[in-house]
């Protein structure tokens, strides 16, 4: 006699939802540059995370830039919906928005809360950096978190949200690679070198390239909806072209900065572009491949 499924408990079914909506497999990524660019300004000064403002610091940077992330993820569904994208796509994870399992006003009530987080853990980065919110450094850093809260909000949401209009990579390229290495390196070293910059742009151009595996995935639903990414620019030939060059940049620039070491991850990422190539579905499966192999090639970047 086959024996019934086990029930799902109460909480689980009130929270799977919530959780989904959280999209938790992104948020490798979004570590990526502040893991890089904190171990950067570690190797450039020993003594960093040996002192408590070090260690804070670091951790604070960690938490702003997964509550952004998260905002993000939101913000992004809750704007897809309101368009009508989300509504009958195939061949990637429903969330909960989509499914029905959880309402606007309870997506809006989700977002206004990582809102206030971002706020909450970036003030207290900036203070544990500079010890006042006050200095000329605090208010840049103020103004580039104000940037980077508004990135995430509109990528997808309101009536001028610029991943409908093909800058999204831009976003991505600018929030993930560049601001969160340079960022972390100058929070925790108070300066700022040409090797942080260039490894910011390394690992700033797979994140970008996770965003255009999604839009390769979505290129027929993205069109249909008036959505017009820059893979939906290129095409589906077009837009592995760049994919390749996205992934084989990263490791060229990391490679002519001494960071040999990333190099361990092309067995992976070759894989990864072959399956790109040669299919053209279940590529959501790609996704968390490239998100966590990210976040591999920051940590290698430091040895």
């Amino acid at each position: 006699m086959q024996s019934k499924p086990a029930k799902m408990p109460f909480y689980e079914k009130i929270m799977n939802p919530y959780i989904q909506s959280l999209r938790l497999r992104t948020l490798p990524l979004s570590m990526s540059g502040i893991i890089l660019g904190g171990g950067l300004a570690w190797k450039s000064s020993p003594d960093l995370m040996a002192e408590w403002r070090g260690i804070i610091v670091f951790v604070l940077a960690i938490c702003t830039t997964l509550s952004l992330q998260i905002l993000s993820n939101l913000s992004n569904e809750l704007g897809d919906a309101q368009k009508g994208t989300d509504a009958e796509q195939h061949g990637r994870a429903a969330y909960g928005l989509q499914t029905g399992a959880i309402t606007e006003k309870q997506i809006k009530g989700m977002i206004w809360l990582f809102l206030c987080l971002c706020i909450l853990f970036g003030t207290a980065l900036i203070y544990s950096a500079f010890g006042s919110i006050f200095t000329l450094q605090s208010l840049g850093f103020f103004a580039l978190g104000f940037l980077a809260i508004s990135g995430a909000i509109t990528y997808t949401l309101g009536k001028h949200s610029y991943g409908y209009i093909g800058l999204g990579d831009l976003g991505v390229f600018l929030f993930f690679g560049l601001l969160s290495t340079m960022g972390a390196f100058y929070l925790l070293a108070q300066t700022m070198t040409w090797e942080a910059a260039w490894c910011g742009t390394a690992i700033g151009l797979p994140c970008v390239g996770v965003l255009n595996l999604n839009n390769i995935r979505d290129m027929a639903n993205d069109q249909e909806h008036g959505k017009h990414t820059f893979a939906g620019l290129l095409g589906q030939t077009g837009g592995r072209i760049y994919h390749t060059i996205l992934i084989v940049g990263c490791l060229a620039i990391f490679c002519i900065y001494g960071h040999g070491w990333t190099l361990c991850i092309l067995p992976v990422w070759a894989w990864h572009l072959w399956y790109v190539w040669t299919h053209t579905e279940k590529l959501d499966k790609q996704m968390p491949i490239l998100m966590f192999s990210t976040l591999i090639v920051s940590i290698l970047a430091l040895f």
